[in-house]
C-alpha cells in the first residue's frame, strides 16, 4: 500500500499541544508549528481501525494484557533488533518521561545523584530536579558538526551517582551511538553500579544505512545493569495512546521495578494500548519505511535549502528521529534574538536550543515530519527573515 504523507491535515479543534500549546509560550497560535515531537503525518489506518473495533463493543471495561500484545512486541524486537525478549521482561509503563519518573523513585531516594549528558532532551534534568535528585552534567562533545561521548569526563564524575540515563539515539542531535561509545559507558557505569536508563524511543526512526543497537546488547554488563524504556509512540505518531514499556533482563532489578509499580497499579494499562500497539508492531514495518523515506526526503530538503540559500545556519543531519538540530551560531544573535527571529520574524514555532541545556545555546531544534509544503513555506519565511536582519 502507498502511504500519502502528503496529505495537510487540521489539527485544530483536537487539543494538539502543537498548536494549542503555542499561545502559552509566544503568545499567538498563528506560527508554523515544527516543535512538539509528534508527526504531523495520520497515525496509520491500522492502527486507526484497531482502536475503532475495540469501540464497536459497548462496554469499554477492565482489560488484561493479551497475548497478542506480547508477541506483537517480542516480534517487532527479535525482528528489527535481533533483540530476544520473553514475556516477563516487559512491563507497560504509561509513557517514557512518566515510566522514567517512575524508576527514579523505584531505584534512588530524595538527594541521591543522577547523571544526563547535555545537549539532551529536556525532560530529562526537570525529571531529576523535580524529584529531589541532585543533577550531575556530563556535557557531550561537538567535534566536527557531531557529538561524541566525554567519556573521561564520566569516569571523573561517576563518584556517589546512582543513575545515568541515557538518550539513545540521541535527542537532539540525532546521533546512533557507537559500539564502542555504548560498551564503555556500560563499563564505566558497572564498575561502581551506576544503573543505566536507556530512553530508546527513537529507536525504529533510524534513517538508512545507520542501524540503532540497543544499549542492553552491548555487553554482558549492559544487559545486566540497565532499564531500557521503548514505544510506538514516535514511530506511529500515536503518543497520545499512552503505551510504552519496559526491558529489564536482569532479575533483580526487574523484579524491584515490577513490584514498585504494582504496589500503584502503575503498569495496568489501559483498554486502547493492547490493540494500538498491536496493530502497530504487527502491521508497521511497510507504513514505517515509506515514513522514513519522506522525512529523509524532509531532511534533504532543509540541509540542501540552507547550504544555498541561508548559509549561516548549518543543519546537523540526524543518524535517527525527524527532529533537525540547527546550528545558528554564524548569525552571532543572543539566544533571546535568535528566537524572536524563528518566532516574530519568520513566523516559526521551534524549540530553543538552550531548553536543552546550556550546551544549547545558539541552536534551535526543528521537527521536519510534516508535509514538504509546510517545509517549504517555513524555510521561505525563514530565509525572509534572515535576509532582513
Amino acid at each position: 500500500m502507498k502511504y500519502n504523507f502528503d496529505e495537510v491535515i487540521d489539527r485544530r479543534g483536537t487539543h494538539a499541544v502543537k498548536l494549542d500549546g503555542m499561545q502559552e509560550i509566544w503568545g499567538r497560535t498563528d506560527l508554523i508549528p515544527l516543535w512538539v515531537a509528534d508527526m504531523d503525518f495520520a497515525t496509520p489506518p491500522f492502527i486507526l481501525e484497531a482502536v475503532r473495533k475495540r469501540c464497536e463493543h459497548s462496554i469499554l471495561g477492565y482489560t488484561e494484557k493479551p497475548d497478542g500484545y506480547y508477541r506483537a512486541v517480542i516480534n517487532w524486537l527479535k525482528t528489527r533488533y535481533d533483540m530476544n525478549v520473553s514475556k516477563e521482561h516487559l512491563n507497560y509503563v504509561p509513557g517514557i518521561v512518566a515510566g522514567l519518573g517512575m524508576a527514579i523513585n523505584c531505584f534512588t531516594s530524595p538527594g541521591d545523584k543522577i547523571m544526563i549528558m547535555p545537549p539532551v532532551y529536556h525532560p530529562f534534568a526537570w525529571l531529576v530536579k523535580r524529584n529531589n535528585r541532585q543533577l550531575v552534567e556530563c556535557p557531550l562533545i561537538l567535534e566536527d558538526g557531531h557529538y561524541r561521548m566525554n567519556l573521561d569526563q564520566l569516569r571523573r564524575e561517576k563518584k556517589g551517582v546512582r543513575v545515568l540515563i541515557l538518550c539513545n539515539p540521541h535527542n537532539p542531535g540525532g546521533v546512533v551511538w557507537t559500539r564502542e561509545e555504548l560498551e564503555a559507558v556500560a563499563e564505566i557505569c558497572a564498575e561502581d553500579n551506576i544503573l543505566v536508563f536507556s530512553d530508546e524511543i527513537h529507536a525504529d526512526l533510524t534513517l538508512p544505512p545507520a542501524r540503532h543497537l540497543p544499549f542492553a546488547m552491548v555487553s554482558e554488563k549492559a544487559r545486566n545493569n540497565s532499564v531500557t524504556f521503548m514505544a510506538p509512540s514516535k514511530t506511529f505518531n500515536m503518543p497520545g495512546v499512552a503505551a510504552s514499556h519496559t526491558i529489564i533482563y536482569n532479575k533483580d532489578i526487574r523484579s524491584r521495578f515490577n513490584a514498585w509499580l504494582e504496589a500503584g497499579e502503575l503498569n495496568a494499562g489501559h483498554v486502547f494500548a493492547w490493540p494500538a500497539v498491536e496493530a502497530a508492531y504487527t502491521y508497521g514495518a511497510e507504513w514505517l519505511e515509506q515514513c522514513l523515506e519522506y522525512i529523509q526526503g524532509n531532511i534533504d530538503y532543509v540541509d540542501n535549502y540552507l547550504k544555498k540559500r541561508i548559509p549561516r545556519i548549518h543543519a546537523m543531519r540526524p543518524m535517527a528521529s525527524y527532529l533537525v538540530w540547527l546550528d545558528c551560531r554564524e548569525l552571532n544573535l543572543s539566544q533571546q534574538e535568535l528566537n524572536h527571529l524563528f518566532a516574530e520574524e519568520a513566523g516559526l514555532a521551534l524549540n530553543d536550543g538552550e531548553m536543552f541545556g546550556k550546551e544549547g545555546k545558539g541552536f534551535m531544534r526543528m521537527n521536519v515530519a510534516c508535509p514538504r509544503v509546510t517545509l517549504e513555506r517555513a524555510m521561505k519565511q525563514l530565509e525572509e527573515a534572515v535576509a532582513r536582519m
